[in-house]
């Protein structure tokens, strides 16, 4: 079984289907299937130590190309957050409000990182992942909130400080009108959407 913790990486196993199928006889899916699974079978064949950690590596890598292959051949990855994310502009606004959701996004700052207009980007942004982007900044920061608290039992002091907010008060009510109760009364709810 293969686990994705990361709010993002949750995001896209919700749109994966139930099964991806690579035809391994078929290029270019031929070379990267059957030397990994050559690999793996003959780390499974000599038993030598690291061997169960090269397979499980080797898993890992399988399930990353199949995602890919997927990704780059099925109609149903090229809408949505998934059509966004392979939008030049949009998939690098949406890289940057991951990679810092700490940062005080706006709508002007995200469009200048990308080179968009304001409203072209909002608009753009808004037409591919059917919510504004500051709404989709904020959600992201409430994820991982949750993860943090359940995890590490972060406190709220700490969560406001990491994700950008000026107070508790000001996180605790954007945590609740995204999760829908109050930072403490969350710790054990599953993480929102």
């Amino acid at each position: 079984m293969v686990r994705f913790d990361h709010p993002t990486a949750r995001r896209l196993v919700e749109l994966l289907p139930p099964a991806i199928v690579i035809d391994a006889w078929k290029s270019p899916a031929m070379d990267w299937v059957q030397s990994t699974v050559r690999f793996m079978s003959d780390e499974a064949r000599e038993l030598r130590p690291g061997g169960e950690t090269v397979i499980t590596r080797l898993a890992d890598i399988l399930v990353v190309q199949a995602i890919r292959s997927w990704l780059a051949e099925d109609p149903a990855a090229q809408k949505g957050w998934l059509g966004a994310l392979r939008d030049p502009q949009i998939g690098r606004a949406l890289s940057l409000i991951h990679a810092r959701p700490e940062r005080a996004w706006t709508l002007v700052s995200l469009a200048a990182e990308v080179a968009m207009s304001r409203s072209a980007f909002a608009a753009r942004f808004g037409e591919l992942l059917g919510e504004p982007a500051m709404r989709y900044a904020a959600r992201y920061k409430m994820q991982l909130a949750q993860d943090a608290m359940r995890e590490e039992g972060a406190r709220i002091t700490e969560l406001a400080s990491r994700f950008g907010y000026q107070s508790e008060a000001a996180f605790s009510r954007a945590f609740k009108r995204f999760v829908g109760v109050a930072p403490g009364s969350a710790r054990h709810k599953r993480p929102v959407a």
